[in-house]
């Protein structure tokens, strides 16, 4: 292997986060050590913190693994910078809030000074202009997640989660300093799920994502090592 395929499959690894989107941490821990070394960085969402999650991460923390913690925090100030502060005392790496500028603002100081990066959550990928209606939101999709990011960036935090068919608009909106972090990525061919704003692996990247969430293509594969393996690839370039 060439130096320079080396580089690629070690970007490709800090890239690709895996979802472990389950309702036990038998399940996840079980995921965890079938995918080795192969992966190095885990979500863990709502369903998995109620179920025991946080001690789940602080063992992943402390085998070398990244945590990203999904819980989408949006409370008064002074609870999301109090929450957001013992996340980061974890090691967590990387949390989301939902991206209504005090909570982002309160999320910012609740970080500061730590290694922890916090994404504002613009609009999730399961929703579309119909759903933002039924809600009551006056704009669609796109100016939506466009008026968030740029609060992102005014509210300092590290940079937003959105759709991969958004992160081409949110890298312009948001720079090259701040991170763009895409769920909703289905190899080609795979089942769509819930979601309604996909893309591939690849695309993602090539549209502006620094990093690139996948849950069920892996967790729900029949062969999930071979699965992780075929992503990475597909980052790496071949």
């Amino acid at each position: 292997m060439s130096d320079a395929q080396a580089e690629a499959q070690a970007q490709a690894r800090d890239r690709l986060i895996v979802a472990l989107d389950y309702a036990n941490v038998g399940a996840a821990e079980a995921l965890v050590w079938q995918l080795g070394d192969v992966v190095n960085f885990y979500k863990i969402g709502l369903e998995l913190t109620i179920a025991g999650g946080l001690d789940l991460a602080a063992d992943l923390i402390g085998a070398g693994k990244r945590v990203f913690l999904d819980l989408k925090l949006h409370d008064i100030g002074n609870t999301v910078e109090r929450a957001t502060a013992m996340a980061a005392e974890r090691g967590v790496t990387l949390l989301t809030v939902h991206a209504y500028p005090q909570t982002m603002a309160a999320a910012a100081r609740g970080a500061a000074g730590s290694g922890l990066k916090v994404l504002g959550v613009t609009v999730l990928t399961s929703y579309d202009d119909a759903d933002l209606a039924t809600a009551g939101y006056a704009a669609g999709v796109s100016q939506t997640v466009r008026m968030r990011a740029a609060q992102a960036a005014q509210a300092g935090i590290a940079g937003v989660i959105c759709a991969p068919t958004d992160a081409a608009m949110v890298r312009a909106v948001l720079g090259p300093d701040r991170l763009v972090v895409t769920p909703g990525v289905r190899p080609r061919g795979a089942d769509l799920g819930d979601q309604k704003r996909i893309a591939t692996p690849a695309e993602a990247v090539a549209a502006g994502a620094d990093m690139i969430v996948v849950g069920r293509p892996i967790t729900a594969a029949e062969h999930p090592l071979a699965a992780a393996r075929a992503i990475l690839a597909e980052l790496a370039g071949g």
